[in-house]
């Protein structure tokens, strides 16, 4: 596979996207969690290469479906 291949912009790969500290804030306080409850996805996930995360963060990731877009949230983890 092509280094310039950018996992991105394939078809079938949602959009991931970093929160900020503050988007974190707000979202663990919304929903009433912690860090813990959320789901996780490997700091190595190629989706997320590209967003220069640390463990601990948490991302966004928005799905198409036939009713529109999904968020889903995921806590950054090692390995």
């Amino acid at each position: 596979m092509s280094k310039d291949f950018d996992i991105q912009k394939h078809i079938l790969v949602p959009k991931h996207i970093k929160l900020s500290k503050e988007e974190t804030r707000e979202l663990l306080e919304k929903y009433n969690i912690s860090l813990k409850q959320l789901p996780s996805i490997s700091s190595k996930d190629p989706a997320i290469k590209s967003l220069d995360t640390e463990i601990g963060e948490v991302i966004k990731v928005i799905r198409k479906n036939e009713k529109g877009e999904s968020n889903y949230y995921r806590v950054v983890v090692y390995g």
